[in-house]
């Protein structure tokens, strides 16, 4: 016997207790080992307070349920676990890497079943907010396995091909590759998989193509509504006249059944201007959240929204100066929004901007439907695409739009125009494919891959929409610049054809963690943490100040 040492335990099934754990050695042994108590070994990491079965509950508390370190805190504590927030936040790092590393142990049996299926196809993409870092993430489409993750400081070329190769090494190569149109993508594709199948998302596709067409119109659009600042006022308005409706609730549900059934009884005409007005004006407002969820350049809700500020502003010039009742007071709501709208309702530039966005979105929606995704009047969203469809139509379809655009009286001195059948003439080997053979061990298969890249757009969806639940407020880029690469993985845990692989005969992940060496958590997680950029706050605040570099220099001159 060595010794005998104590330390307290958190465990879910117990709470908080003290182990008493004897260490034993072999004194026949030239050079004695520690043999340490195996169950305490299987309940806890050594060097550890909080069990395994705690540290699996706080990653999917954090990054399956989204919660916050708060929330987890209380929970635990209905357990009888005490932990602290910060705790919290560390043993969710602690997962991720525990996470990581059964990931790369069981990447054999991953490519062993990926080959059983013909094959995997990479699905390449990556997300950042503002100024962090670009977290690129690989995903298999047809078992919507997650494969890798890594952070890069841009998707450049020489970032993005040790992450290929190591993908390559670990999984073999893909059956082929969809990714967007990145420069840096492309170039890593090809130098890491010559040869291999190489596909262009539509989606991807059709939104960088509609942006070149539309984006300049479309800013010159945002500019001149936010010159105007009518929708803060709007609001304004809309505010103040919810006040008075407040205080006539009965008279909500009359207004609406004189709209529905086109008749105004005599009791009702004192209120009707005012009912009037702050219905139009949540009419106006309610044009900023048009769309099918594509995003721009699909959706234009600037262009629903400024269509309607004009419509609204030419129809109160109709009906400011019509007194229901004799009484100029009444209408006092309508005129006060004819006089905001009234400058907006004259705007020929706003006018001659919405008519070249009407003309130029009208040709964008004409080649979305030639390729049958994201068509206007669908629902769909990110799932646009999905289904499957023969591309050889498609490709007739596209073909077809090309040369109606090229055959434009104003293709040649519209240099859009050109631009857009460029695009076409580039990418068009990269858009349209047949379905690939594969050998399997049941015979020869045809895989047809997806011909979209939302699988990965649904995924950082997903992603984001968690991050803000968690940090509690819209922008991810801090959290970004603290995660490991590695968090996405966790996604992967929903997947049930995953977990058995992962779990290899185990029956939990904390049974499956138990088997991993704390030794290589340890190290992990240490290079994890070094690699996350993190600026000191107080140079953090040095460098706000736009004049910073001058005042280093005049330091440097003066200690001169």
């Amino acid at each position: 016997m060595a010794k005998t040492q104590t330390k307290t335990v958190h465990t879910l099934p117990v709470g908080s207790f003290i182990a008493h754990e004897t260490l034993l050695t072999c004194p026949a042994c030239q050079d004695p080992a520690i043999s340490r108590a195996e169950e305490l070994s299987q309940l806890v990491p050594a060097g550890c307070t909080f069990g395994y079965d705690v540290l699996v509950f706080v990653g999917q508390a954090l990054f399956l349920r989204h919660r916050q370190a708060r929330e987890i805190v209380e929970e635990l504590a209905g357990h009888n676990v005490p932990i602290s927030a910060s705790e919290v936040e560390h043993l969710g790092k602690k997962f991720v890497v525990y996470l990581a590393l059964a990931h790369r142990q069981c990447a054999p049996r991953l490519r062993q079943a990926m080959s059983q299926q013909g094959g995997y196809i990479l699905h390449l993409d990556g997300t950042c907010d503002g100024g962090g870092p670009l977290l690129m993430s690989s995903l298999d489409s047809i078992s919507e396995i997650v494969l890798g993750d890594v952070k890069v400081p841009s998707e450049k070329t020489e970032q993005i091909v040790p992450f290929l190769q190591e993908l390559k090494s670990r999984y073999g190569k893909p059956v082929a590759v969809v990714h967007d149109m990145g420069r840096g993508i492309l170039a890593a594709v090809q130098e890491v998989f010559p040869g291999l199948p190489d596909f262009i998302c539509h989606f991807h596709f059709l939104r960088d193509l509609g942006k070149d067409l539309l984006a300049s119109d479309y800013d010159q659009l945002r500019q001149r509504l936010r010159s105007y600042g009518l929708t803060e006022k709007l609001r304004q308005h809309a505010r103040r006249l919810k006040t008075e409706l407040d205080a006539q609730p009965e008279r909500v549900e009359r207004f609406c059944q004189s709209v529905q059934a086109g008749s105004l009884p005599a009791q009702e005409l004192e209120a009707f201007p005012l009912f009037s007005a702050y219905s139009l004006i949540q009419w106006t407002l309610a044009g900023k959240t048009q769309g099918e969820g594509y995003g721009f350049p699909f959706d234009r809700p600037l262009v629903h929204l400024a269509k309607r500020l004009r419509i609204l502003g030419q129809g109160l010039e109709q009906i400011k100066d019509i007194h229901l009742r004799g009484q100029w007071r009444d209408n006092i709501p309508l005129f006060k929004l004819a006089c905001d709208l009234k400058k907006i309702s004259a705007d020929k530039g706003l006018l001659s901007t919405l008519e070249a966005i009407d003309l130029k979105g009208g040709v964008f929606d004409q080649l979305r439907d030639a390729m049958r995704i994201a068509q206007p009047g669908q629902t769909a969203g990110l799932n646009s695409g999905n289904h499957p469809i023969a591309l050889h139509s498609i490709k007739q379809a596209v073909e077809q739009f090309r040369k109606k655009v090229s055959a434009r009286p104003d293709y040649s001195s519209s240099g859009h125009w050109r631009a857009m059948v460029a695009q076409i003439d580039k990418y068009g080997d990269k858009l349209f494919a047949d379905p690939i053979t594969v050998k399997t061990r049941n015979g020869p298969l045809q895989i047809a891959p997806q011909r979209t890249n939302n699988i990965m757009e649904r995924f950082f969806r997903n992603f984001r929409r968690g991050a803000r639940r968690k940090c509690g407020h819209n922008s991810i880029s801090r959290f970004l610049q603290s995660m490991i690469a590695d968090t996405p993985l966790v996604r992967n845990l929903e997947n049930p054809t995953y977990r058995k692989i992962l779990l290899n005969g185990r029956s939990t992940l904390a049974e499956r963690f138990a088997q991993i060496q704390v030794g290589a958590v340890r190290k992990e997680l240490h290079d994890a943490l070094n690699s996350l950029e993190k600026v000191p706050s107080k140079i953090r605040q040095l460098i706000h100040a736009p004049s910073f570099p001058e005042t280093i220099c005049r330091l440097f001159k003066k200690a001169a």
